[in-house]
């Protein structure tokens, strides 16, 4: 391969606009290899389709078993400078439809539009991505930044297993490309997202008779109730914090005074400053009845991707490059979270530069093939931009 190499952004395009069957055909492969993510078994399929065309490209794939979740993919080019910065492409490939859905609602390919659960979120950005290092190796490039692939198996179910392999990766990297959808119809990149906590709120009354002795009783329901209108006292809107009572539970029967219920809530951050103060106001609560108590567990999961500087750099670069391929790029807060909310502590990372679509975790889940494919452009202009800044270069098998 030629280092360094730079085709014209056009010629880019072109050539992977001609790939359209190819994606149309991968993505084909993928949707149908159905990747529940509380299904682990399920898993293998789907990351032997992608690792497959990975080593076909001249990448070495690590398969990482996962101990409770399906396992994980981590690819680099077999040959490889090992002092060169490093990049990586960050996905999954678990889907939220559990397996049988393909029966009523079936892989689907009309003109521009491919419709099956988990085109959108997230198999489209793991073809797109496919196609774009492809791009690479048909152009005889070798990128100043050599590129990595990290794919896992439960982001939407909190990255539990795979979190800390992100987190041991990002900050070796150069930068980190995400490639979760993009942000509604108009293809926003995502350059922001909320931080995402769960809190769980335990309140212990006394149980008495409702009806023989109530005054014996202190009703857990009452003060959850008094709990639930603080919690949503917190909201505040204009600065972007959510604080939602998803669920509650509790008492025993009709005629018993409540003896203990629960709530879980679901706050939502754009800041890490803003995290603090919720998690210290939630957790400085106090109960209003006399003789019942609170115990408030959680905490913050995700922490919220900021549009720190290097952020902002990244998303500057993805702008210049877009109007090479005559793209006018916007950007977006994206209230939900993914795997990019954990690297951006560490290193630029720019999210949202997978398809372009709608209906992530719906009925209607599509991605449209021309947008997709400039998208994809965009991503192979990324991987063969040159570096940000100086990050440690990445060594070994981490």
């Amino acid at each position: 391969m030629k280092k360094d190499c730079r085709p014209a952004a056009k010629d880019v395009l072109e050539y992977l606009q001609g790939r359209r069957g190819d994606l149309v055909s991968l993505l084909r492969r993928m949707t149908e290899a159905e990747s529940p993510s509380d299904v682990p078994g399920a898993q293998h399929e789907i990351r032997e389709i992608i690792a497959m065309r990975l080593e076909r490209l001249g990448y070495s794939v690590k398969r990482i078993p996962g101990k409770v979740s399906g396992g994980m993919l981590h690819a680099r080019p077999a040959h490889r400078r090992p002092d060169q910065p490093a990049q990586l492409l960050l996905g999954h490939y678990d889907t939220v439809w559990p397996l049988g859905t393909l029966d009523e609602m079936p892989f689907e390919h009309a003109q521009d539009v491919v419709r099956g659960p988990g085109v959108y979120d997230m198999k489209g950005g793991v073809a797109q991505a496919i196609l774009a290092i492809g791009a690479l190796k048909d152009f005889d490039c070798e990128p100043a930044v050599t590129p990595h692939i990290f794919l896992n198996s439960d982001e939407e179910i909190g990255s539990r297993e795979s979190r800390r392999y992100i987190e041991s990766l990002a900050p070796h990297m150069n930068r980190v490309l995400v490639l979760e959808p993009s942000l509604g119809p108009g293809g926003m990149l995502k350059t922001a997202r909320k931080g995402i906590g769960r809190f769980t709120v335990t309140v212990q009354g006394e149980a008495a008779h409702a009806g023989l002795d109530p005054g014996a009783g202190a009703s857990a329901i009452l003060e959850l109730s008094h709990v639930i209108q603080a919690l949503f006292a917190l909201n505040d809107l204009d600065r972007g914090i959510t604080v939602n009572v998803g669920t509650i539970d509790g008492g025993l029967r009709p005629n018993v005074v409540a003896p203990k219920s629960t709530a879980v809530v679901d706050v939502r951050v754009e800041s890490q400053a803003d995290a603090d103060q919720i998690c210290a106001e939630i957790r400085s609560l106090e109960p209003a009845i006399e003789g019942t108590s609170l115990l408030i567990e959680g905490g913050f999961g995700r922490p919220a991707m900021e549009r720190t500087a290097a952020n902002r750099g990244l998303w500057q670069l993805a702008c210049r490059l877009g109007d090479e391929l005559g793209l006018e790029l916007e950007q977006g807060l994206a209230g939900g979270g993914s795997d990019g909310n954990f690297t951006s502590q560490h290193t630029a990372t720019l999210d949202g530069l997978g398809a372009v679509g709608d209906g992530a975790h719906a009925r209607h889940e599509h991605l449209r093939l021309g947008p997709t494919l400039e998208r994809a452009a965009l991503l192979a202009l990324l991987l063969m931009a040159p570096p940000l800044g100086l990050q440690q270069p990445l060594h070994g098998d981490t």
